[in-house]
């Protein structure tokens, strides 16, 4: 065992116990989280507008400071772009992290002094209680590659602008900058495709041990080293047994995983975004990931069923059940201020606090009021799945109000590695497994208003051909897992993507 593999499970154990002190005072934690950050920004514009200063409690605080998302707390982000200081947290931030939104176009997204460690040390952390889970540390002496968006920064009156993954790329330790790949050179290459081949040369002869990145840009990556190579990524990297993932969920995609690496590989999900991170798998037990609680974020949860409603009930994280879906809020030391993300969560455990993420309160459907989420159609396509040879490579869902003939239903646009040797009953296993999970869809197939689900299939790397053509392949995007119109089939059908 190498010094460096000596040291990284010394390292982690002091890690280890250093989260354990806050996982195990989690609502201690929060409280003190929540007085430090009013303390801090009570003199800032927002602090002053929404009486800071007079904040004593919780309470004080859900009657005074109001949900918003992006488009509602715009007004203070146009002026903090613009230069000013003091608006939302002390001073100036750091970076900005640049987004694509939907609604709201470019989204600029502050990152502060005190809230950059975060975005660094939880992914670091997840390693390490990897290490002191498993005691398996000798991957720290082979190569880690991190797929991820361009390190080029920008600059507007005076705070730098980039993609989170490459704002975070500045800020690799250097005990790994020797064994972190891609080169820089490389990793500021921005057509995506053109960036995937130089790392596929660039890797090939290494000895990789961690690959990281979204699930499925790390398929086009592995299928491009196949094709390179013939072989699995097993053999390519004998000694690759970890897999670090977000973004979406892994499952649909593990079986064609574990086809092209040959063998099954150890895997941590993390939870980052460009607002704060904030969860990861703290371990191979389980799938449930440690909500940060001690990282400079003070959260708040309205449940699902509620969240349309006026005066929806907020809650902290004392109050909050498992198994049910909440609308995640976050108030932080970059100056976001009950800031809805638009993820959903469920808590799969109280001790510790652990969550996956089931969804996007806005990436649902719900055309007939049947409110079909993510972690649903995910958990009915795993549960298909199920002892068959079939393998899928990507999907979505969308409604189909307006058939030809016919009642509405729903349309999966499946892309398929493997197709099932019979669609109708595979369409037919995820209908009825949806149908459990969510009364409403079943109600609605009972009553004929809805008939059951039609796959329609894309064609081989039909959903990268979708995501060039609107300028998204690669880095941090994807694909939505449900949409509540018919946007992005109508764009698979107008570029004849679909079989």
């Amino acid at each position: 065992m190498s010094i460096k593999s000596i040291l990284a499970k010394l390292f982690a154990k002091r890690v280890y116990k250093s989260v354990q002190k806050w996982a195990n005072n989690p609502i201690e934690t929060q409280n003190k989280i929540f007085k430090q950050l009013i303390n801090k920004a009570t003199n800032t514009q927002f602090g002053k507008d929404h009486n800071f200063k007079n904040i004593k409690s919780y309470n004080d605080f859900v009657r005074q400071v109001p949900i918003r998302d992006y488009e509602a707390l715009r007004p203070y982000i146009d002026k903090v772009v613009l230069g000013e200081e003091n608006i939302l947290w002390s001073g100036k931030p750091l970076y900005f992290a640049k987004t694509s939104g939907t609604t709201s176009g470019a989204k600029y997204i502050p990152i502060t002094k005190e809230s950059m460690p975060s975005h660094v040390n939880a992914a670091r952390n997840a390693i390490l209680l990897y290490i002191n889970e498993t005691g398996n540390s000798k991957f720290v002496d082979g190569k880690m590659i991190f797929l991820q968006g361009s390190p080029i920064l920008n600059e507007k009156n005076g705070v730098q602008i980039g993609r989170l993954s490459g704002i975070v790329a500045h800020y690799v330790p250097k005990y790994l900058q020797k064994n972190r790949m891609p080169s820089w050179e490389t990793n500021c290459i921005d057509d995506w495709e053109a960036k995937v081949e130089a790392i596929v040369e660039e890797t090939l002869l290494e000895d990789m041990t961690i690959i990281s990145g979204i699930p499925s840009w790390v398929q086009m990556y592995f299928e491009k080293l196949q094709e390179k190579t013939g072989e699995k990524i097993g053999d390519v990297f004998k000694n690759f047994n970890l897999f670090i993932f977000g973004g979406v969920n892994y499952e649909p995609y593990r079986a064609k995983f574990e086809n092209l690496i040959g063998r099954k590989v150890d895997s941590i999900e993390l939870y980052p975004a460009s607002e704060g991170f904030f969860a990861f798998q703290n371990s191979q037990k389980d799938k449930g990931m440690l909500l940060q609680l001690n990282s400079g974020m003070f959260y708040e949860f309205v449940k699902v069923a509620d969240f349309f409603n006026e005066n929806a009930k907020r809650i902290t994280i004392a109050e909050v059940e498992l198994n049910i879906n909440y609308v995640m809020l976050i108030s932080t030391n970059a100056g976001l201020w009950v800031y809805n993300i638009g993820d959903t969560v469920m808590f799969t455990s109280l001790k510790p606090y652990k969550i996956i993420v089931s969804g996007r309160i806005k990436h649902f459907i719900s055309a007939f009021g049947e409110h079909v989420i993510g972690k649903e159609v995910e958990q009915a396509l795993n549960r298909a799945l199920l002892n068959t040879t079939t393998q899928i490579n990507e999907f979505t869902v969308a409604p189909q109000i307006n058939p030809d003939k016919g009642l509405p239903y729903h349309e999966w646009f499946i892309e398929f590695e493997n197709e099932p040797k019979d669609i109708v009953t595979f369409a037919r296993k995820i209908d009825e497994s949806l149908q459990v999970q969510n009364s409403y869809y079943y109600d609605l197939i009972i009553g004929k208003v809805l008939r059951p689900l039609k796959i329609s299939t894309v064609k081989k790397n039909g959903f990268q051909d979708y995501m060039k053509s609107i300028g998204k392949l690669g880095g941090q995007n994807k694909i939505p897992r449900l949409s509540n119109d018919r946007k992005i089939a109508d764009v698979l059908n107008q570029l004849g993507l679909i079989k």
